[in-house]
């Protein structure tokens, strides 16, 4: 069972400047909750990729950032809300290489795989909010002095 502590932070993504915030607030928030530079390296480039689409494919909307805590580790669960036209094509909009407008390709499949928990609620007309959470790892345990 997961617990959140409530929302810490609501980002608005308007524009190129609310991505620097959000890259921001997301990698102080995951130091102050312990995570290790590669773990922060993630998830920052995961919620940057979801930032960009929420501003270019969403026009614009909000990040919600919410530390949460279950079986012993602590994380930060990151959801990006639009009200854009939504996602026709969920499975091909996951499909590693797709890309609805010009980029790479690597948007929703390449955070999918920086974090460990993802999901994407999104329809037709009904915009799309895309839930990410990270867990810190849990430090190694002490070695028992023989």
């Amino acid at each position: 069972m997961h617990t959140a502590a409530g929302v810490e932070a609501c980002l608005p993504i308007r524009s190129d400047m609310d991505l620097v915030w959000v890259r921001q607030h997301v990698r102080q928030a995951a130091a102050r909750l312990g995570f290790g530079l590669v773990e922060q390296t993630k998830l920052v480039t995961a919620a940057s990729e979801l930032a960009r689409n929420t501003l270019v494919h969403g026009g614009g909307g909000r990040m919600e950032a919410t530390q949460v805590s279950g079986g012993g580790v602590r994380g930060l669960r990151l959801a990006f809300t639009d009200e854009g036209p939504g996602i026709a094509d969920l499975d091909q909009a996951l499909t590693d290489g797709y890309t609805s407008g010009g980029g790479l390709g690597m948007g929703l499949s390449g955070a999918r795989r920086l974090v460990h928990d993802f999901d994407i609620d999104s329809a037709p007309g009904a915009g799309t909010t895309v839930r990410v959470t990270c867990w810190v790892s849990r430090p190694p345990r002490p070695r028992e002095e023989a």
